[in-house]
């Protein structure tokens, strides 16, 4: 059974994620902003996407179909993002799963981690606050 129940509930806490993250650190975005990053994560189980958009300041992101043509565009499950954001997954290893589909210049990803080190440390706390598990599930390709 996915994590996410529906794809209001994943908009609904990665919303959260996001604004605890500006909260935390307004600075979080900088790196995106550098790489002029587009990136949008198209999730299945439950269908949703996530676009960030830093190729100029204020970052924006954007919940559901969006026309902005992304730099990158990352292919996953819901669950797959959120084992990541836990970091119970590591990159390398979804990637070598082929659990993501990755097009666009991969190499500008790198200007993520710093973002994903942010909703590392936020993420179980927002996941507790939903009533959802934080611990990550056995990954299959979907």
């Amino acid at each position: 059974m996915p994590i996410y129940a529906s794809d209001a509930q994943l908009y609904r806490c990665f919303e959260t994620l996001f604004s605890q993250i500006e909260e935390h650190d307004p600075q979080a975005a900088n790196a995106l902003l550098k790489a002029s990053l587009a990136i949008r994560f198209n999730c299945t189980k439950p269908a949703a996407a996530i676009t960030i958009d830093a190729r100029r300041a204020p970052v924006q992101v954007l919940y559901g179909p969006a026309a902005l043509k992304p730099t990158v565009e990352v292919g996953l499950t819901a669950d797959t993002l959120h084992c990541l954001l836990l970091g119970e997954l590591r990159l390398r290893k979804a990637i070598g799963r082929n659990l993501l589909d990755l097009k666009g210049p991969v190499w500008k990803t790198m200007a993520l981690a710093d973002l994903f080190h942010h909703a590392q440390n936020l993420y179980p706390a927002v996941l507790q606050d939903n009533g959802l598990p934080v611990t990550c599930p056995e990954l299959g390709r979907g």
